[in-house]
């Protein structure tokens, strides 16, 4: 007999496998295995429920300008890819990614002291191999037809994925219809595991740049969203033919993930091998880098499923052992940069001729004349004391409303004892 304990209080989940009956399975030399998590959800769980207690705190952190990563992983037919997009019958069925999509802009719309830019990527890892699924050319009737996405680092190890397309979205519906548009392209097919079973590996990606209007100042970050290929045993899925090489090679990649993480769990480890596969190479800043990561492990619980649900528990506490170090991605923009020093040029060389005396013999237009009596109307009608007049460094300009300035005061001295009115009112009468 096979039980589970499931202890929602304690976040732990618990396998009791009697010896005798435990012939062939992951340790038959032990009855009980024991896991703690953060948190533990059963099969009855609401979406909402699950986007707030693992996405909305990630959200939350790449708002604020630290990268973010979630990640499913678990076996084929235990929920990864429900979880993370969601199912399309219902609306309540939402996964992970249109809830956050959802949040974010709903959180841009509240914020108006911020600017806010957003662009997205949807790269899908098949057979070890790179595809855009945001190609212009929408729907491919083939993997073949996308875009080859290929890595590259430059110097300072800096992970570059060339021809990997970034698609801006300005608001909630745009970013849903490129979430459509790739999960058309994506690869799916049916195995004796699941009906429809992810061939291949998925990183939905959110680049979020912030800025203060006026300000070359930006933080940006970017929220990985990670649907895994499911984890099984070639010997128990029963493929054949382009089936079994792909399981072949999603075991593949995902046995190099595991090293990774094993690497980044051992204290004094030199080496990480980061480059065994495009996954790993991909995800190097989630694993132990620059950002704040989640791991969702999900499993199907029965007897014929026990050695992937504990083999499914296993990498996730050893991933629950990695420590990131993320910091606020914040920087300037050479653009806005460039564009405040010109106009603290211009204010310096206006000071200059201040101080030089640059004197100019051209007498003022028509036009000029009329501007300058609306910036002094403007400047006597507000109430402000702090208000300033600003004029520039032409002494013509000065000159001439301090003439106005002081027309104004003499019919103000001439008025007052009669009439009683303030300098303000005579100065609107005046205009």
């Amino acid at each position: 007999v096979l039980t589970l304990l499931l202890s929602l209080t304690g976040a732990s989940l618990e396998f009791v496998v009697p010896r005798d009956l435990a012939d062939g399975f992951v340790n038959n030399k032990r009855e009980c295995y024991k896991f703690r998590f953060q948190k533990v959800f059963d099969q009855a769980v609401k979406q909402e429920e699950i986007f707030q207690n693992i996405a909305k705190p990630v959200a939350d952190s790449v708002l604020a300008g630290y990268n973010g990563t979630i990640f499913a992983y678990g076996q084929t037919g235990s929920g990864k890819t429900f979880t993370i997009t969601g199912g399309a019958e219902h609306y309540s069925d939402r996964g992970i990614i249109p809830r956050t999509l959802s949040y974010l802009y709903e959180c841009f719309s509240q914020d108006s002291s911020m600017i806010y830019t957003t662009h997205i990527s949807y790269l899908e890892i098949y057979n070890e191999m790179g595809y855009d699924l945001l190609d212009s050319r929408h729907e491919a009737s083939r993997l073949e037809d996308l875009p080859r996405v290929t890595i590259m680092e430059d110097p300072d190890q800096n992970i570059h994925l060339r021809n990997l397309s970034l698609q801006q979205s300005a608001n909630e519906e745009e970013a849903l219809n490129l979430l459509f548009l790739g999960d058309t392209n994506r690869m799916i097919a049916e195995t004796p595991m699941n009906q429809a079973s992810t061939r291949s590996h998925c990183i939905f990606t959110v680049h979020l740049c912030r800025r203060e209007p006026g300000s070359a100042t930006l933080r940006r970050s970017k929220l990985h969203l990670v649907d895994l290929a499911g984890s099984d045993r070639v010997s128990k899925t029963g493929l054949n033919g382009q089936l079994l090489t792909e399981a072949k090679y999603i075991n593949l990649s995902l046995h190099f993930l595991e090293q990774v993480i094993i690497a980044l769990s051992e204290k004094n480890r030199s080496h990480i091998p980061y480059r065994n596969s495009m996954l790993t190479s991909v995800l190097r800043d989630s694993l132990g880098g620059n950002c704040r990561t989640t791991m969702i492990a999900t499993m199907a619980v029965d007897k014929r499923n026990l050695d992937e649900s504990i083999s499914t528990c296993r990498f996730a506490q050893r991933v629950a052992l990695i420590k990131n170090e993320a910091i606020l991605n914040e920087e300037l923009d050479p653009a806005l940069l460039i564009a405040r020093l010109k106009r603290e040029i211009q204010l310096l060389k206006e000071e200059l001729a201040m101080v030089t005396g640059e004197q100019r013999d051209d007498k003022l237009t028509v036009e000029e004349i009329q501007k300058l009596e609306e910036l002094v109307k403007a400047f006597l009608d507000d109430p402000d004391p702090g208000m300033t007049l600003s004029l520039g460094p032409d002494m013509r300009k000065l000159q001439y409303c301090f003439s106005l300035l002081k027309v104004i005061f003499i019919v103000v001295s001439s008025c007052t004892e009669s009439l009683h009115l303030s300098l303000f009112s005579l100065s609107r009468c005046y205009f």
